[in-house]
């Protein structure tokens, strides 16, 4: 069968997209906007839909880094309390995929900014910001335009309902906003989250870290606002046992235990792993988002060592040098077998890559599932 070429869309409702599309420069964009067809995603008809639903509420989560494990966390802590939930959007299954849920359902969304960009009616009960920070620049004319397509997250809600923003470098927060119950939610907010909850942060054994003390208050303060009780979302932090391949224990031979952590694709995500672990044998590199490390830099005291890998090794291995010890294993096995030769008891054997997979593996999940055979290969 022979497909004819979409090369006039007059007369079509919309175009729908994956958000992987290009929209900035993929032709089928380009000829949708010629004809004045809207291109939207599928978060897009989930909102158009909603009026067809039982009765429900949505939270809506995005940010740079974070997301997942705050969408996670949500869900969990809904699950705790016995409310009927989904997750969906950026992670797990197609939102559109899943039945509905029943009346006083809740369906939680991780929302990249590709999505955000092929929506226009979500208006979600809560939002969460969480960060914003440079990343998919080849996708945006730059920054600015990034951090824009964020914040249209919050641009889509009305008035009423609960925007919970964690962090100073969006340019719009720390803030909780609410007409109706932001008064509740504020005795939550304020001061330094790793200060705050260092007491309380000893007993989440998944969430450990300055950047997860963002995400749980980020959760907890979200769920606050769905009338979650203080009760179940603290036995959500306590019960909740994290995502894979996101500071991810993946085993403890001879002392040393060793950490997956390959959905940190960029510097901004590695850097609080490297944070979280105070003597650190450091696997890095994959197909980079830029030349530097700057983000992880603060953070090099804590790190013994660092083993690079793939196409953006030696680049990194040149930033590394002058810091730390580096050794360029190329690959992840070699670099696994180098790391757990030299680490002592007490010491952890990090892969926590700050760079995208695609060199070498077809997804981070790959190349986290690749860490774990090759430690589990020291046996």
């Amino acid at each position: 069968m022979t497909i004819a070429p979409l090369d006039d869309l007059t007369g079509f409702d919309a175009l729908v997209v994956s958000p992987g599309v290009p929209i900035n420069t993929h032709p089928i964009a380009a000829k949708a906007r010629a004809a004045g067809v809207p291109i939207i995603g599928d978060i897009e008809l989930f909102a158009e839909a909603r009026s067809a639903l039982p009765p429900h509420k949505v939270v809506g989560i995005t940010g740079t880094n974070g997301k997942s494990t705050t969408t996670a966390l949500v869900h969990h802590m809904l699950q705790t309390a016995g409310v009927p939930s989904l997750m969906g959007g950026n992670i797990g299954a197609p939102i559109l995929g899943e039945r509905p849920l029943p009346e006083g359902g809740v369906y939680v969304l991780e929302l990249s900014s590709y999505q955000i960009d092929l929506t226009f009616s979500l208006d979600c009960d809560v939002a969460v910001l969480l960060n914003v920070t440079p990343d998919h620049l080849d996708r945006y004319e730059g920054f600015e335009a990034y951090r824009a397509s964020k914040l249209r997250l919050l641009d889509m809600q009305s008035s009423e309902h609960v925007a919970v923003v964690a962090s100073e470098d969006n340019g719009v927060g720390p803030a909780v906003r609410s007409m109706t119950t932001g008064a509740e939610l504020t005795q939550w907010f304020g001061g330094n989250y790793a200060t705050d909850f260092a007491a309380e942060q000893s007993e989440w054994p998944a969430l450990q870290g300055p950047h997860n003390a963002q995400n749980a208050w980020s959760a907890r303060v979200a769920c606050l606002a769905l009338d979650l009780s203080h009760d179940v979302i603290d036995a959500g932090l306590r019960t909740y046992t994290g995502l894979p391949h996101r500071m991810e224990r993946v085993g403890t031979y001879d002392g040393v235990t060793f950490v997956d952590d390959s959905k940190a694709t960029n510097p901004e995500s590695a850097a609080p792993a490297l944070a979280a672990f105070p003597r650190v044998h450091w696997i890095v590199g994959g197909k980079a988002k830029g030349d530097d490390l700057d983000a992880c830099l603060p953070h090099l005291g804590n790190v013994i060592a660092a083993y690079t890998i793939g196409e953006a090794g030696p680049v990194f291995a040149r930033v590394l040098a002058p810091h730390v010890a580096v050794h360029e294993a190329g690959t992840l096995a070699e670099a696994v077998r180098l790391a757990a030769a030299a680490a002592q008891r007490g010491e952890v054997v990090l892969l926590s890559p700050a760079a995208a997979s695609f060199d070498q593996f077809t997804d981070y999940a790959a190349r986290g599932r690749a860490f774990r055979e090759a430690v589990e290969g020291l046996r």
